[in-house]
């Protein structure tokens, strides 16, 4: 990131608030405001058009932009005279991001980040683009120039910029909603096996992933292809996805030396990252390596799901437990160097026998593979191929990696850091506690489940308002911004993931809880699935979002939870809405399969309904029992232990019991007769999915 001192100046209002990327911008010289009415009412007392800057604290090029315009007096002077400036962090209000991400696309067929827009004083857009150099070049428009024609325009074809600013609008508006048209009469399998279909066509079968540079890990992609091949016994989709697993573990992509993913590869062959980490990139990994560990047996994958757990825990958490959202890519206002490496460098810290073992294990040269002649580490060679090269087992290989790893992460730790953003946002967190629950289940971890705990109690302590309405971030003791759909879904998510993986009643009780309140304020009682935020006066429309991006779709989400608390409580309500949720998109993915493959796992299961196991009996011997089934790759399997205390259907609790542990396998609310341990494993081991080659 940029030199963000104030070298001498005032602050303007962002100083006020707690987001870090608009503390980023407080000391520059425009006159911001954040996203106000105080802002809206003086364009409209004055007249003027907004300009509109979206982006977020770890945006690489949201610095850029600030160093080379926003950071300049001659362009904060015009800013100042011409327009009313507006701030926004995309992840404090991803409902205004949204909208306005509609027009940068419209008018631009692509979008990122910063976004620029000009707005009439209504809101409206009339004009949207993303990153500008500060003058013009290679055929881009300047940022000055661009600036200086919008406010002749404004002067002088004022009628014609509130005309087209109503035209983009209505269209932005009406292409933000799912046509219905003709309904489709495909099943849901149906448009499942399309989807599968179209990821095979996209994938990279040398290089894994799909489609070409750069490439971006999109783990709804994976979940959707691992539950496809246990449902159909598909191994070809199982292996796109483990492949493209191993390679982006071998990359530069993840950080070999400390754990985590940086955001993408520029590259095809994930050597190359943009170094920026995300919190929904991590908790999202986790639960893809830990699902092909589960279906190969292969204990690489359990390693880099252990080694994203404890990056998180190292370099993400808060001391009371919550998890903050980002590390950047920048240090200094450089891309990567708190990363990357130059062999000499190696050399002096491990000595030159190490240093032939680690470079040869991590592709480090003289040349280089990045700039300047410095390295991003990569797993170049296998243990088994340095232990032949050095005449040495493969023991004392895994001993000298390590010993030198453990050097190397430390003398990286004495380097400047990048810029950390330390705001808590309660959907984030929602996958991170999914995550952390499942890893301390399956890789048996306690301190990852203990950790999942403490977050979610943070989260329920913190992000809920005094009548226990739940908010969007938290920030330096300030809670704000009534929760989305994604605040809701995520953290119900995460509640029924540590419901399961501790068996306690209280996750339970606040997931029903939260998923009532997200009904209540968010459900379209007219269309059906629910919007992204409340209504508001300064949103020109509500949103639903129809894509599982980088993040999944809040209603893809909703969908799994909805489903899941119908087995579990049985309540009738949960699986209509979720059910009118997945019709509402049905046209929508049978027409575009790409667009929403978390969507169809779900709604997949309202056709073919999930496995529910119920454990019954001792308490410790149900926990072994439930340990046993995360050896397995089970799908949308549903595990719980059913007491007379807890929050479930009275047919489960019907099943409870204190005597000796006993396994019930169910499907719509049917049981099989009770399976010991042992009887359990032998059927598991005949329905789990197990990868085998094609």
């Amino acid at each position: 990131m940029g030199d963000h001192s104030t070298n001498g100046r005032k602050p303007n209002r962002l100083i006020n608030e707690r987001s870090p990327y608009l503390q980023q911008h407080a000391y520059n010289p425009v006159d911001w405001y954040p996203w106000a009415s105080e802002a809206f009412e003086r364009a409209r007392a004055e007249a003027k058009p907004i300009f509109l800057s979206i982006g977020y604290a770890t945006c690489h090029w949201c610095h850029v932009m600030e160093r080379e315009s926003f950071e300049n007096e001659s362009v904060a002077e015009f800013l100042n005279q011409h327009f009313i400036s507006i701030k926004v962090d995309r992840e404090e209000l991803p409902d205004i991001d949204h909208v306005y991400m509609s027009a940068v696309q419209a008018l631009s067929g692509s979008g990122g980040w910063p976004m620029t827009l000009f707005l009439a004083p209504d809101l409206k857009p009339f004009f949207a683009g993303t990153y500008f150099p500060p003058i013009s070049a290679y055929g881009r428009p300047g940022f000055t120039d661009l600036l200086q024609r919008v406010a002749e325009l404004w002067g002088t074809e004022r009628v014609k910029l509130l005309e087209s600013s109503e035209a983009l609008t209505r269209a932005i508006s009406s292409g933000s909603e799912v046509k219905e048209a003709s309904a489709s009469t495909l099943s849901w399998k149906e448009i499942a096996d399309r989807t599968a279909e179209y990821f095979k066509h996209s994938y990279d079968p040398v290089l894994g992933g799909f489609g070409s540079a750069p490439k971006f890990p999109r783990p709804v992609q994976f979940e959707f292809l691992f539950d496809h091949a246990f449902r159909t016994r598909d191994s070809a989709s199982a292996e796109m996805a483990l492949s493209t697993l191993s390679k982006m573990a071998a990359g530069g992509m993840y950080d070999q030396l400390g754990g985590g993913f940086h955001r993408y590869s520029v590259d095809a062959k994930w050597l190359v990252p943009h170094f920026e980490k995300m919190l929904y990139d991590q908790a999202q990994l986790v639960e893809s390596y830990l699902d092909a560990f589960q279906i190969t047996g292969d204990r690489s994958f359990a390693e880099v799901a252990q080694g994203i757990c404890d990056y998180v825990l190292r370099d993400l958490t808060h001391p009371d437990g919550g998890f903050f959202s980002a590390e950047d890519a920048d240090s200094e206002g450089v891309e990567g160097t708190f990363y990357v490496w130059r062999l000499s460098e190696i050399v002096d810290l491990l000595g030159a026998d190490r240093t032939r073992i680690v470079a040869d294990r991590y592709g480090v040269t003289e040349e280089g593979n990045f700039e300047h002649r410095t390295n991003v580490l990569h797993r170049l060679q296998t243990l088994e191929q340095l232990a032949q090269k050095y005449n040495r087992t493969k023991e004392e290989i895994k001993s000298v990696l390590a010993e030198s790893k453990s050097i190397l992460l430390a003398h990286r730790g004495t380097r400047p850091r990048p810029l950390r953003d330390e705001k808590i946002l309660t959907g984030w967190n929602g996958l991170m506690i999914a995550a952390l629950a499942r890893a301390g289940s399956v890789l048996d971890r306690p301190d990852y489940l203990t950790a999942a705990k403490r977050a979610a109690e943070f989260i329920w302590a913190n992000l809920r308002t005094a009548d226990g309405v739940l908010q969007h971030r938290w920030r330096d003791g300030e809670a704000r911004f009534d929760g989305y759909l994604e605040s809701y879904a995520f953290l119900i998510k995460g509640l029924l993931s540590l419901n399961r993986s501790t068996f306690e009643d209280v996750w339970l009780s606040h997931a029903v809880e939260l998923q009532e309140q997200q009904d209540e304020r968010l459900w379209d009682r007219a269309e059906g699935a629910y919007f992204m935020s409340t209504e508001r006066s300064d949103l020109l429309f509500r949103v639903k979002g129809d894509y599982d991006g980088a993040e999944p779709n809040g209603n893809s989400v909703a969908v799994g939870n909805l489903l899941r608390l119908h087995a579990l409580t049985g309540q009738d309500a949960f699986k209509e809405k979720a059910g009118r949720t997945a019709d509402y998109y049905r046209n929508r993915v049978a027409d575009r399969p790409y667009a929403m493959p978390l969507l169809i796992v779900d709604a997949r299961t309202i056709e073919e309904p999930e496995l529910q196991i119920v454990l019954s009996g001792e308490e410790q011997a149900t926990i072994e029992m439930r340990n046993k089934i995360d050896q397995h790759y089970l799908g949308n399997a549903v595990v719980f232990r059913a007491t007379k205390s807890s929050p479930l259907d009275e047919f489960y609790q019907s099943l409870a019991s204190d005597g000796e542990a006993v396994a019930y396998l169910c499907k719509d609310f049917t049981c099989e007769l009770p399976m010991n341990e042992s009887t359990l494993t032998t059927k598991l081991n005949s329905i789990g999915f197990r990868w085998r080659a094609t």
